[in-house]
């Protein structure tokens, strides 16, 4: 069976993504959409010409959203990274730029007869991947952010580092929004055999300290460079993989909550059919308190994008 993904958006982060898949063999055909119709064509002339050194072959399509029709997965990497250049250190920044790019986005993906899944990583993802759901007409569960995958990985980066481990082998989560207001729930955490909350008395682990280097974590690569792109392509391109693979991994992904009445970050099992089980944690008190806060903050960004 063919694999087929489509990039939309090839700045820093789409580009980054489109060399993990073209590097590792991980689709047989890539469509890569960009409007900088010069940039998209000199990236697509630079991964064939890597191809001669590569084990595997991709065959690429460059700006045809008709050839989208029969993608296994989209990946939405459309921004403008300059608009977060702020005091704020507010993914919302970009809400007013994004929110009509990918309207257009949607309604010619719509048009190509696309029905596979999306993987949004277009910022503020939360409200991103409802517009794309909402335009596209595609099942919600077809329709995924990012979320919190990084930033679940930044958390297991910083608990790794203080215990001089691997973050591979730290379980848990970061929750809510892919932003300011999304939480690290240390109820879900755990490493060397044991829930977070003990080793942090052990080890003397500051968790507040912990919760606020994860959340932050984008903004010190952001300021290094001016742009973040390696952690967030890794996920996204792990996220497509899961999906096209039938992987039925538990991860913490944007996907849309009833209860809520938003896309959000909780962990969801992810296979061929995109959301294919909703997990249900169990929460403190106090990190439920932090959920609803997070869901309220996305609800009313969305209803501002609607205006």
């Amino acid at each position: 069976m063919t694999r087929k993904i489509g990039v939309i958006g090839m700045g820093n982060v789409g580009a980054t993504v489109a060399h993990y898949i073209v590097a590792n063999g991980f689709a047989d055909e890539l469509v890569l959409i960009d409007k900088r119709e010069e940039k998209v064509q000199a990236d697509a002339l630079d991964f064939e010409d890597a191809m001669a050194n590569l084990t595997a072959h991709t065959d690429i399509t460059v700006n045809d959203y008709s050839a989208l029709k029969d993608a296994d997965v989209i990946i939405s990497a459309v921004g403008n990274i300059k608009l977060q250049d702020n005091d704020n250190d507010d993914r919302f920044a970009e809400l007013p730029f994004t929110r009509e790019a990918v309207r257009d986005v949607a309604s010619q993906i719509k048009a190509s007869g696309f029905n596979g899944k999306i993987v949004v990583i277009t910022n503020p993802v939360d409200v991103i991947t409802s517009i794309y759901q909402q335009v596209t007409g595609l099942p919600k569960k077809h329709v995924i952010g990012t979320g919190t995958l990084l930033d679940s990985a930044r958390m297991k980066r910083a608990v790794a580092q203080r215990l001089h481990i691997d973050p591979r082998s730290v379980d848990g989560y970061n929750l809510g929004e892919h932003g300011n207001s999304q939480f690290t729930a240390w109820s879900t955490v755990r490493v060397l055999g044991k829930p977070i909350t003990e080793i942090a008395t052990e080890k003397h682990l500051n968790l507040e300290e912990l919760d606020d280097e994860a959340r932050r974590g984008g903004y010190t690569v952001f300021y290094g460079k001016k742009y973040t792109n390696y952690g967030v392509a890794t996920a996204a391109v792990r996220l497509a993989n899961v999906i096209m693979s039938d992987a039925q991994t538990e991860l913490p992904v944007s996907n849309y909550r009833e209860e809520l009445g938003t896309y959000l970050s909780y962990p969801a099992i992810v296979g061929r059919d995109g959301i294919q089980e909703q997990v249900q944690l169990e929460l403190t008190d106090e990190e439920l308190e932090k959920l609803n806060i997070s869901a309220t903050t996305i609800k009313t960004k969305f209803a501002e994008s609607q205006a």
